[in-house]
């Protein structure tokens, strides 16, 4: 086997990287097909196919990438599964490296069950789902994963203060060949995966934040897509079969995608 020496490394690493920055360069916006009509007729019809469905259920992969003080970009990946039945059912769970959880909502009360903690809180939200996910992210700040895809009026969530579109194409994704759309907003670039055919449904969301240094990104892949009688769930309450202890919402820690032990900010 043939090693490298350190200079011999460098080389070959700084040619890969001109390589890798002079075919960024070349693509143009000319290059990415611009037709902001037909993209935003493919996010509304995946919307409207996905506010037809009464009953869905689906896994999916999450990386969420944070960025340190010192600039090193950290990817922290889960997987879980959401099965939902409209208007006011709803089971998410999650598995991490810090946390299992799982969440549940019967139409009036949601319980957060810390299962590495044996631990669960649970707070009164009568309503439909689209009122929990607001709830559970503007007040109990536990967002549900890809939220903005389980709402009704997907379309008007997503196109919000929408200011460039772009048709990128086709991609696969999980072996589903899917219309690559991407976004732009003052704040936010946002790509969608949608898989072409009768069931446009959303194979991949990614997110990334352009305000914030080096951009720290989102992104939630779905597989296993199901809808009507074909969702297993049945029950959506909450039933307690290890004796976990009820606490308040604060004393549930390390629940999040970030766990706590990640100080934000300026406190790290």
């Amino acid at each position: 086997m043939v090693k490298l020496s350190c200079k011999h490394c460098l080389t070959a690493n700084w040619r890969s990287s001109v390589a890798l920055a002079l075919a960024v360069t070349l693509i143009s916006p000319l290059a990415a097909r611009a037709e902001e009509p037909d993209a935003r007729k493919l996010v509304k019809a995946m919307s409207d196919y996905l506010s037809a469905q009464k009953a869905i259920s689906f896994a999916y992969d999450t990386n969420f990438e944070i960025v340190t003080t010192e600039h090193q970009k950290l990817l922290l990946a889960s997987s879980g599964k959401v099965e939902m039945g409209r208007p006011d059912k709803l089971r998410v769970t999650r598995t991490g490296g810090f946390a299992d959880v799982e969440m549940t909502f019967d139409g009036k009360t949601a319980t957060v069950l810390g299962k590495h903690l044996n631990l669960y809180t649970q707070a009164d939200l009568p309503g439909t789902i689209d009122h929990l996910v607001d709830e559970m992210r503007d007040k109990l700040h536990r967002p549900v994963p890809g939220a903005d895809l389980l709402l009704p009026n997907v379309y008007d969530e997503l196109m919000r203060d929408v200011v460039d579109v772009k048709d990128l194409g086709s991609g696969v994704i999980g072996g589903v060949e899917c219309d690559h759309l991407a976004f732009r907003t003052k704040e936010l670039d946002w790509q969608l995966w949608i898989a072409q055919g009768e069931k446009p449904y959303p194979c991949r969301y990614v997110i990334t934040a352009t305000q914030v240094d080096l951009g720290p990104q989102y992104s939630i892949q779905i597989s296993d897509w199901k809808t009507g009688t074909d969702v297993v769930a049945e029950d959506y309450s909450f039933k307690n079969t290890t004796d976990a202890k009820k606490v308040e919402l604060e004393k549930l820690v390390d629940i999040d995608e970030l766990p706590d032990r990640f100080a934000k900010g300026d406190s790290k």
